[in-house]
Protein backbone atom coordinates (compact mmCIF):
# COMPACT_ATOMS: atom_id res chain seq x y z
CA UNK A 1 0.00 0.00 0.00
CA UNK A 2 1.39 3.59 -0.71
CA UNK A 3 1.51 5.66 2.38
CA UNK A 4 2.50 9.25 3.49
CA UNK A 5 3.35 10.05 7.26
CA UNK A 6 2.06 13.40 7.98
CA UNK A 7 4.85 14.52 10.38
CA UNK A 8 3.75 13.62 13.87
CA UNK A 9 3.92 10.28 13.48
CA UNK A 10 7.47 9.11 14.82
CA UNK A 11 10.14 8.60 11.83
CA UNK A 12 11.36 5.31 13.00
CA UNK A 13 7.62 4.23 11.73
CA UNK A 14 8.67 4.47 8.17
CA UNK A 15 11.53 1.83 8.49
CA UNK A 16 8.96 -0.76 9.65
CA UNK A 17 6.03 0.21 7.35
CA UNK A 18 8.86 -0.25 4.60
CA UNK A 19 10.16 -3.82 6.19
CA UNK A 20 6.69 -4.95 5.77
CA UNK A 21 6.67 -3.85 2.55
CA UNK A 22 4.59 -0.53 2.09
CA UNK A 23 5.17 1.91 -0.12
CA UNK A 24 5.99 5.21 2.22
CA UNK A 25 6.86 8.94 2.16
CA UNK A 26 7.63 10.40 5.85
CA UNK A 27 6.48 14.46 5.45
CA UNK A 28 9.11 14.86 7.79
CA UNK A 29 11.54 13.98 5.84
CA UNK A 30 10.48 17.08 3.40
CA UNK A 31 12.70 20.37 3.63
CA UNK A 32 9.84 22.30 5.32
CA UNK A 33 6.27 21.48 6.45
CA UNK A 34 3.85 22.66 4.24
CA UNK A 35 0.39 22.19 6.19
CA UNK A 36 -1.96 20.22 6.07
CA UNK A 37 -4.21 21.49 3.02
CA UNK A 38 -0.65 20.68 0.94
CA UNK A 39 0.28 17.04 2.78
CA UNK A 40 -3.41 15.71 1.96
CA UNK A 41 -3.22 17.15 -1.67
CA UNK A 42 -0.02 15.54 -2.47
CA UNK A 43 -1.32 11.88 -0.29
CA UNK A 44 -4.43 12.49 -2.73
CA UNK A 45 -2.47 13.12 -6.00
CA UNK A 46 -0.28 10.12 -5.36
CA UNK A 47 -2.60 7.78 -4.44
CA UNK A 48 -1.31 7.29 -0.64
CA UNK A 49 -3.42 6.80 2.90
CA UNK A 50 -2.57 9.36 5.12
CA UNK A 51 -1.67 8.49 8.64
CA UNK A 52 -1.67 10.93 11.09
CA UNK A 53 -2.49 12.00 15.00
CA UNK A 54 -3.95 15.29 13.53
CA UNK A 55 -7.98 15.45 14.07
CA UNK A 56 -7.77 18.24 11.95
CA UNK A 57 -7.30 16.34 8.76
CA UNK A 58 -10.50 15.30 8.97
CA UNK A 59 -12.43 18.28 9.20
CA UNK A 60 -10.78 19.67 6.18
CA UNK A 61 -12.36 16.45 4.52
CA UNK A 62 -15.74 16.40 6.41
CA UNK A 63 -15.78 20.73 6.48
CA UNK A 64 -14.65 21.28 3.28
CA UNK A 65 -14.80 18.70 1.18
CA UNK A 66 -10.98 17.74 0.54
CA UNK A 67 -10.41 14.96 -1.20
CA UNK A 68 -8.18 12.17 0.01
CA UNK A 69 -7.07 7.89 -0.72
CA UNK A 70 -7.85 7.51 2.83
CA UNK A 71 -6.75 8.57 6.21
CA UNK A 72 -5.97 6.88 9.37
CA UNK A 73 -5.52 9.12 12.90
CA UNK A 74 -3.93 7.55 15.31
CA UNK A 75 -5.18 8.87 18.85
CA UNK A 76 -3.74 8.04 22.28
CA UNK A 77 -0.40 5.55 21.14
CA UNK A 78 2.61 5.68 22.52
CA UNK A 79 5.34 6.57 19.62
CA UNK A 80 7.07 3.02 19.75
CA UNK A 81 3.51 1.59 19.21
CA UNK A 82 2.73 3.30 16.29
CA UNK A 83 3.94 1.30 13.21
CA UNK A 84 2.78 -2.06 14.73
CA UNK A 85 -0.75 -0.22 15.55
CA UNK A 86 -0.92 0.99 11.90
CA UNK A 87 0.46 -2.47 10.30
CA UNK A 88 -2.62 -4.04 11.87
CA UNK A 89 -5.38 -1.57 10.76
CA UNK A 90 -3.37 -1.17 7.08
CA UNK A 91 -3.96 -5.46 7.51
CA UNK A 92 -7.39 -5.65 8.44
CA UNK A 93 -8.79 -2.77 6.44
CA UNK A 94 -6.85 -1.93 3.42
CA UNK A 95 -9.74 -2.21 1.05
CA UNK A 96 -11.54 0.33 3.15
CA UNK A 97 -8.77 2.33 2.97
CA UNK A 98 -7.92 2.31 -0.11
CA UNK A 99 -11.60 3.05 -1.17
CA UNK A 100 -11.52 6.43 0.67
CA UNK A 101 -12.24 5.44 4.35
CA UNK A 102 -11.29 7.16 6.96
CA UNK A 103 -10.47 5.42 10.35
CA UNK A 104 -9.90 6.33 13.87
CA UNK A 105 -7.70 3.99 15.96
CA UNK A 106 -7.87 4.71 19.63
CA UNK A 107 -6.48 1.92 22.46
CA UNK A 108 -9.43 -0.82 22.36
CA UNK A 109 -11.85 1.01 19.39
CA UNK A 110 -11.73 1.91 15.73
CA UNK A 111 -14.10 3.86 14.23
CA UNK A 112 -14.47 3.77 10.63
CA UNK A 113 -16.35 6.52 8.62
CA UNK A 114 -16.74 5.00 4.64
CA UNK A 115 -17.41 7.72 1.92
CA UNK A 116 -20.81 8.49 0.89
CA UNK A 117 -21.89 7.29 -2.70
Amino acid sequence: MKILLDTCIVGQAKAELEAAGHDVVWSGDWDQDPGDDAILAAAYRQGRVLVTLDKDFGELVMLRGASHAGILRLVNFRAADQASVCLGVLTAHASDLESGTMITAEPGRLRIRRPLK
